[in-house]
């Protein structure tokens, strides 16, 4: 009788496939998350090099602080997921993620200076209309209860004016000027002196005004630059010259409006290094949404209006109300004037 020698099954015999499979899907799976991982390195380079100042690549940058949420993302998984452990993937999801939290956590932190006592304090909003859509009694609502000294508005037309006018903006704040041919418009509590349409450059003239609080006089532009959208080099043209009428107009000044930017844009970087602050970043509010507005649906999720100051002001408070017909958030601020 022959006998007939069976190996004993090996331990891994019958897992060769598996593991064939199991390694394909890590592979797949680290794929997967370099890919993610591409857009905010992507972002991470243009925001470094300013590289969307009059380029297309200026409309993605508004994406700059969720391609931030994205490297986090990725990061937690490869640290979670122990197949997906490789040191050299998790140093480059960490070296992305520390980049965009060291351009972005300083906006969170609130670098308000002390207010002085009893300061002369300037209350501002700006909203755009969305060509006159903006329902004017909710306008009119918004002035007094927020007891508005400064309202800027653009997108404003004829019958904007008009439709504000018959909800008794004009007794709220009887001192205007008005520029409906030119976009924006500013409306007033105080007296306006030196004012009219600036001509700086821009796509379209803004509307500027002197009002004087507490002794001082202290100069208003209501802002509406081109959008990236339609002509990134016609937006950067504008928001260039907004950066050289601000260092000409000196420390008491507040620029506010729709600046069709956030502050990852380049050309907005360089209107701030003019001698502006934005009062949102001052306050450690610097993710601040008003863009779309009003959508059932869709939340806001773009910042593209501001209020800015120059640094004879700080700021108070600021905050976003909706107003119905428009496609924007109001923003309203309180400044107050420091002691010289």
């Amino acid at each position: 009788m022959t006998e007939t020698a069976v190996d004993a099954p090996r331990a891994g015999d019958g897992d060769g496939a598996n593991g064939r499979g199991g390694r394909r899907g890590r592979t797949a799976a680290l794929l997967g998350c370099g890919v993610v991982l591409a857009g905010p390195s992507a972002l991470l380079v243009v925001r470094v090099t300013g590289l969307d100042a009059g380029t297309p690549l200026a409309v993605p940058m508004v994406l700059f602080p969720y391609g931030a949420v994205l490297s986090v993302l990725v990061l937690s998984v490869l640290s979670a997921v122990p197949v997906l452990r490789s040191r050299w993937a998790v140093a480059v999801a960490a070296l992305v993620t520390a980049a965009h939290a060291a351009l972005l956590v300083p906006r969170f932190v609130s670098h308000q200076e002390q207010v002085p006592p009893r300061a002369a304090e300037l209350r501002v909003a700006t909203l755009n209309a969305h060509v006159g859509r903006a329902d004017p009694r909710a306008v009119v609502r918004l002035v007094r209860t927020e007891r508005i000294d400064v309202l800027a508005v653009e997108e404003l037309p004829a019958a904007g004016v008009a439709a504000l006018a018959e909800a008794g903006l004009d007794h709220l704040l009887p001192h205007r000027e008005l520029h409906p041919e030119n976009d924006s418009s500013i409306y007033s509590r105080l007296p306006l002196t030196h004012a009219g349409p600036l001509d700086a450059g821009t796509a379209w003239p803004q509307t500027t005004a002197d009002v004087t609080v507490g002794g001082r006089t202290v100069r208003l532009v209501a802002v509406h630059t081109y959008y990236p959208l339609g002509d990134a080099k016609r937006w950067t043209r504008d928001l260039t010259a907004l950066a050289s009428v601000a260092r000409e107009n000196g420390p008491d000044t507040v620029f506010l409006g729709d600046f069709n930017a956030s502050l990852d844009h380049a050309p907005m970087r360089e209107l701030l290094a003019s001698g502006l602050t934005d009062t949102h970043a001052e306050l450690g509010r610097g993710w601040v949404r008003t863009w779309p507005a009003g959508r059932t649906l869709l939340p806001a999720l773009i910042p593209l209006d501001h209020v800015l100051h120059g640094f004879g002001l700080v700021g108070v408070s600021v905050g976003e109300r909706t107003v119905p017909g428009t496609d924007h958030r109001a923003v309203v601020a309180v400044l107050a004037l420091k002691r010289r």
